[in-house]
């Protein structure tokens, strides 16, 4: 069994302040699983990466792979496997050599290793690219080399620090989908970091947001994208992001220029005292209106088109200070720039509240 627990681990740099990288980070892995850790840059995923793998100090709390508490095991006697974000291939060695050669320090015999590098070639697709040297292969072929090097170690656990960051963006979608799916076939638990969130989506079975060294939210995709639980979190999951807007509250529900939103008896309850609200929709909840709907004026600024649908970028004002809006719409017919149009929700249910000021959600 290969899970892994982090139990009140911290990162704590010495410094006036002291700087808390990681703070308090409690989270479980699953045997098999694969987590994504997301956050924006200096969040403290990669640290939380690399205090697994033995190359951070944990300055308290502990930190155990498989019910073992390897808090001050030192990296060789973690039996992971981390693929960096550089390939840290060596020049002068050929495919087979890089991938095989972890297992030659271990002093494992020649024809052990050529059956495993063979078997991770064939897996990777790399199986005409053995005598090459990693100047001849191009960089998605040497981040499969570096995948390999880990596969044929047969870890307990692999780490992945933003592995596909060096790649251009059709590479990075074949790539990330390559990746899910031999970490399927495998079943080797698996923690990868990236900044990048359609990355995390797509990829983890669970994803675990961070912010200033903190754990936001640990949940599936889906989850995170529907039930965020802080504002952070909904404003970070989803592309473009959910609009977030702080807005007056009355017994009616919440006040947008032109549109009153009725909330539910729960959620009135929940904000009982509360004078305004964060306020969230995400664009594809919004529409344009028709001429008899009540809805929002906005006035369009910027419109993506990207085929099937259009992104709508505009400014509508609410207590009398313009606030941009994303809205999703049909893109054979998007609307002109400079052209005011109403907007309004395709569903009550699908919005989102958070307090104004803890940005905690609200909403039953």
């Amino acid at each position: 069994m290969a899970e892994v627990a982090y139990d009140s681990a911290s990162r704590i740099y010495t410094g006036n302040p002291p700087v808390r990288a990681v703070d308090q980070l409690n989270l479980d892995v699953a045997d098999g699983e694969f987590l994504v850790l997301v956050g924006p840059s200096g969040s403290g995923k990669s640290t939380a990466l690399r205090m697994l793998a033995g190359l951070e100090d944990v300055d308290e709390g502990a930190i155990k792979i498989g019910g073992k508490d390897v808090t001050n095991v030192p990296p060789k006697g973690r039996d992971i496997a981390m693929v960096f974000q550089s390939y840290a291939l060596y020049p002068h060695m050929t495919v087979a050599e890089n991938m095989g050669f972890a297992l030659k320090l271990r002093g494992t015999p020649k024809q052990e290793i050529k059956d495993k590098v063979a078997e991770a070639a064939k897996m990777l697709d790399l199986t005409k690219y053995l005598d090459r040297k990693p100047k001849a292969l191009s960089g998605g072929q040497r981040q499969r080399v570096a995948m390999g090097r880990a596969i044929v170690r047969e870890p307990s656990v692999f780490l992945m620090d933003e592995p596909l960051s060096n790649l251009d963006a059709k590479l990075r979608v074949e790539t990330r989908a390559n990746i899910a799916a031999l970490q399927q076939r495998l079943g080797t638990t698996t923690i990868y970091v990236t900044h990048d969130q359609v990355e995390a989506m797509t990829m983890g079975h669970r994803v675990a947001v961070l912010k200033d060294g903190l754990l936001q939210q640990c949940a599936s995709p889906r989850e995170l994208y529907d039930r965020p639980a802080n504002a952070f979190v909904a404003g970070f999951i989803g592309s473009p992001a959910m609009n977030l807007k702080t807005v007056p509250i009355t017994a009616e529900g919440a006040q947008l220029d032109g549109l009153t939103v009725p909330l539910s008896r729960a959620s009135l309850d929940k904000v009982g005292g509360l004078t305004e609200v964060t306020f969230g929709v995400r664009p594809e909840s919004l529409k344009l209106a028709g001429a008899d709907e009540q809805g929002m004026e906005l006035t369009v600024e910027l419109v993506e088109e990207l085929g099937a649908d259009a992104y709508v970028y505009g400014s509508v004002r609410i207590g009398g200070t313009p606030e941009r809006f994303i809205v999703r719409v049909d893109g054979r017919t998007p609307p002109a720039f400079g052209q005011t149009v109403k907007v309004a929700l395709r569903d009550a249910g699908e919005i989102h509240l958070f307090h104004p000021e803890s940005g905690a959600r609200l909403e039953a």
